[in-house]
């Protein structure tokens, strides 16, 4: 579970189970296919076969074990098993299977995959605002860890458009990692601001695009 200080945010010191998920065990022999028989023939998962809730099956990509450790993310763990084994099962034509979990106003998104490697994985994850009112309200977050999530989420939904209409409204005082770059910023300004090169952006391709120079 990750728990929020309303003084200093969970970071990844305080974000609990930044471990791996135990190794799958014998899924293809016990999940990915069926033994063949007379009556029933040997079958190998498809697409549209809906992901498996047990989540000691599942492997990690790289890049989602870089996520657990990075400032800002609020993905944890603990969290992903509690989403895979409670959270709803979504299809998206964009990345395939999700599990949602909804908790005090935040939404963890967990992609997964378990049709194209050896055993089920999980790809990526991610928050969003599924209430602010509720989040605001939670003893689990900090205003600073919600205002992150909203920014870090209409960063990435406008990858390619400049949002300083959208940016001025936050306030981040604790910096988060995105593209490379440890940024902040404060109500009314209209970009984001890289603490480590200086560096000012108002979209997500920008700081993607150049590199932090600390």
């Amino acid at each position: 579970m990750i728990v929020a200080s309303r003084q200093h945010g969970p970071g990844v010191d305080g974000t609990s189970g930044l471990s791996s998920l135990p190794e799958p065990a014998a899924y293809a022999e016990t999940v990915g296919h069926t033994q063949p028989s007379a009556e029933r023939p040997s079958r190998s998962r498809t697409p549209e076969d809906p992901p498996l809730r047990r989540p000691s099956l599942y492997a990690q990509t790289d890049h989602f074990r870089e996520r657990l450790h990075q400032q800002g993310r609020y993905v944890s763990v603990p969290i992903v098993s509690e989403a895979i084994t409670e959270g709803q099962i979504r299809w998206n034509s964009t990345d395939g299977w999700r599990f949602a979990l909804r908790k005090d106003g935040i939404r963890y998104i967990i992609v997964v995959s378990d049709t194209e490697t050896t055993s089920p994985v999980i790809v990526t994850g991610w928050t969003e605002i599924a209430d602010w009112e509720r989040a605001i309200e939670s003893d689990r977050w900090h205003e600073t860890d919600i205002h992150t999530i909203n920014l870090r989420a209409d960063l990435s939904d406008n990858h390619d458009t400049q949002i300083p209409d959208l940016i001025r409204p936050r306030i981040v005082s604790r910096p988060f990692e995105i593209g490379g770059h440890r940024v902040v910023t404060a109500a009314g300004e209209g970009s984001v601001n890289c603490v480590d090169c200086g560096g000012r952006f108002r979209s997500k391709a920008e700081l993607c695009r150049r590199h932090c120079r600390s």
